[in-house]
């Protein structure tokens, strides 16, 4: 028996979309307490990257349909808990969530939810989804270009954000995942 999953990528866009509003929001609370962006010229990278993964999933995947299995049932269970440890990371943050790297000079570390466990916990969720998704959506070229490249783009970031916190004294509640 097949399944169809058309509505997987528009459900991932949309909550992409959600989180461009928050990020948007947050922001600019957080420039109005003196917060600066760090290299914002990065940003079209990560967006980019996201944006593309979206249409090649889209793409490659057509006409959205699987097998009602165990990887099927095994990948959708396994996005709910990424997409809820997701949302976990983005509430612990607070306003600081963004998905830009913006400092707040004199921000405290954020030591609460998954970032008692982990510091980037949003990072190993972007990871863990551009693993998934193309897994449940039987997407084998998306998998392996997009996970690579992403793993790139992360590094850099993650490079960026812990350089902008050693400068400043900034906590990563100030950059947020």
């Amino acid at each position: 028996m097949m399944i169809s999953l058309a509505w997987v990528v528009p459900v991932v866009a949309a909550q992409r979309l959600g989180e461009l509003w928050l990020c948007r929001k947050n922001r600019l609370r957080l420039m109005a307490r003196g917060g600066r962006e760090v290299r914002p010229d990065t940003y079209r990278t990560m967006v980019a990257l996201h944006v593309l993964f979206l249409l090649s999933l889209s793409w490659e995947s057509y006409p959205w349909r699987a097998p009602a299995g165990f990887r099927t049932w095994a990948c959708l269970a396994a996005l709910v808990a990424v997409t809820g440890m997701r949302y976990w990371a983005i509430a612990s943050l607070g306003e600081y969530w963004n998905t830009r790297v913006v400092v707040v000079p004199g921000t405290r570390l954020v030591r609460s939810g998954p970032y008692r466990i982990l510091r980037h916990p949003n990072y190993l969720v972007i990871v863990l989804e551009f693993l998934l998704l193309p897994l449940l959506l039987r997407a084998p070229v998306t998998l392996v270009l997009f996970s690579l490249a992403n793993l790139a783009v992360l590094r850099q970031r993650i490079g960026i954000e812990e350089k902008a916190l050693a400068e400043t004294g900034a906590s990563a509640g100030g950059v947020a995942d």
